[in-house]
């Protein structure tokens, strides 16, 4: 039976029992780093996030690739599926196949299909008045892949970016859904209030976020005003309205990372706030960043 449990833009869910729900998600992207098999890693636990998102096991991957006919060395290719395959197995996720084109421009990524257990079960629609808003990655990818495609991202800003979009977030899943966390979403191409605001509207809530706990990336305050990629702008325009932010963070320099379109982002958590200091301790990147409170004039405030 196919159900709305209030998933991201890209993955869906089918019921097939009453304790078992199927779920199937794609993404696929061009490149956000320069090191092929670093490309492949990152678009196979981008794709994957979607599962962990919602409490659930990836099973099998399907590969979908673009290379370009001409000008592309056979070992690229080699090394970004190397790359993606390494992550697949990590995640315990079995390649099935795929399907690969000629295309100009690179592009890579992966249909997967994983099940959820309902009584692990995280949605947008999960959160309460009063649970503890918890970030797992930094903030800043997109502005940082701006930057590389502009030859101005410095190397530790590099460095950090493609380990974090390379790191799964099923870790940061499983401590969610063994502390009763009920809503949760990843932080990808919608930016960290985009996604936000999804939570908030379907879980009819109001939520609190403090700037200054937010975690970055190294640099990105000082990338970010030269840097800001198109999708930042986009998500500016189409989320803005629903976010009251205070003016001292609307003029700052932090403000264009609440917008900024992540690659392989973090998990945002409304976790309860008796399970705060266990999800904090077994998850030492993890920084609380807000609070979701009954719904108020906007959706979303940042103080």
């Amino acid at each position: 039976m196919l159900v709305d449990y209030s998933t991201g833009d890209d993955a869906g869910v089918f019921r097939l029992n009453e304790q078992v729900t199927l779920v199937q998600t794609v993404d696929f992207f061009t490149p956000v780093v320069d090191d092929p098999e670093a490309y492949g890693a990152i678009a196979a636990a981008n794709a994957l996030s979607d599962v962990y998102a919602m409490g659930g096991r990836p099973l099998t991957a399907l590969s979908i690739a673009a290379f370009p006919e001409s000008g592309f060395p056979p070992e690229w290719a080699a090394a970004i599926v190397r790359g993606g395959h390494r992550k697949l197995q990590e995640a315990g996720c079995v390649l099935l196949g795929g399907h690969s084109v000629r295309d100009p421009e690179i592009k890579f990524g992966y249909a997967i299909t994983g099940l959820v257990e309902e009584d692990r079960l995280m949605t947008n629609a999960g959160g309460r008045a009063g649970d503890a808003l918890v970030l797992t990655k930094p903030l800043g990818t997109g502005i940082v892949a701006t930057a590389l495609k502009a030859g101005q991202a410095p190397e530790a800003a590099v460095a950090a970016a493609t380990r974090f979009m390379s790191t799964l977030n099923r870790i940061p899943a499983a401590v969610a859904a063994r502390n009763g966390v009920r809503a949760a979403t990843d932080v990808t191409g919608f930016g960290l209030m985009g996604h936000a605001a999804a939570i908030a509207r379907e879980s009819g809530l109001t939520l609190e976020l403090r700037a200054a706990d937010l975690p970055l990336l190294p640099d990105v305050l000082e990338l970010a005003p030269r840097f800001q990629p198109k999708g930042l702008r986009s998500n500016r325009e189409r989320y803005g309205g629903s976010v009251a932010i205070e003016d001292s963070v609307a003029r700052g320099p932090i403000e264009p990372l609440l917008y900024d379109p992540q690659t392989s982002g973090g998990l945002l958590l409304l976790v309860p706030a008796d399970a705060l200091g266990s999800v904090l301790a077994e998850l030492p990147a993890a920084r609380h960043v807000g609070r979701a409170e009954a719904a108020g004039s906007h959706p979303l405030r940042v103080v």
